[in-house]
């Protein structure tokens, strides 16, 4: 049962966690609302790997959860300084609220594994995950915000999540 929830959250992760992107139902964000997204998106990823340097033994997957940990931290450091200058206070909204309720639902699960079991979860999950952030990032982030230097900011950090989408599958076919 619970390889069935994860394989289903993460399918769900993967086509619906930024849903609206793909419409044209894309709720309308303030820069303040971007950074926010951005922050809790990358957080997310952080809590996740943390979860992985905790359960798992294989240093694959410690490896590549040391690189989100690191990676995720140097973006969330830069939009600071980035919010900081503009003088922006990122502001919490519905995007950034169901981000963090499905995170939890995803933390939950992955707490579940143990063993490969798990390893396979949170690879899976981070395939999942990736592909959905890129899609928000693309679609949604960078067309709604209006001030230049933060969507510099997000085109800068695509290249970065697709570095880590393609390490993630690499690493998610030693588990198929």
């Amino acid at each position: 049962m619970k390889k069935i929830t994860m394989f289903t959250a993460a399918l769900w992760l993967s086509t619906g966690l930024f849903a609206p992107v793909l419409g044209q139902d894309n709720p309308k964000l303030s820069d303040e609302e971007v950074a926010h997204v951005a922050v809790v998106a990358n957080q997310i990823d952080i809590d996740y790997a943390e979860i992985a340097k905790q359960k798992s033994k294989d240093a694959d997957i410690l490896k590549f959860a040391e690189t989100m940990a690191n990676d995720h931290k140097a973006v969330i450091n830069q939009a600071s300084d980035l919010v900081k200058k503009l003088g922006v206070t990122p502001k919490e909204n519905s995007v950034s609220k169901k981000l963090l309720t499905d995170a939890d639902q995803t933390k939950k699960a992955l707490q579940g594994k143990t063993g490969k079991s798990f390893n396979k979860a949170y690879i899976d999950n981070e395939v999942a995950y990736h592909k959905a952030v890129i899609n928000a990032v693309e679609g949604l982030l960078i067309p709604e915000s209006e001030n230049g230097e933060l969507k510099a900011l997000l085109q800068n950090v695509v290249p970065a999540l697709k570095t880590h989408l393609a390490h993630a599958e690499m690493v998610q076919k030693m588990y198929k």
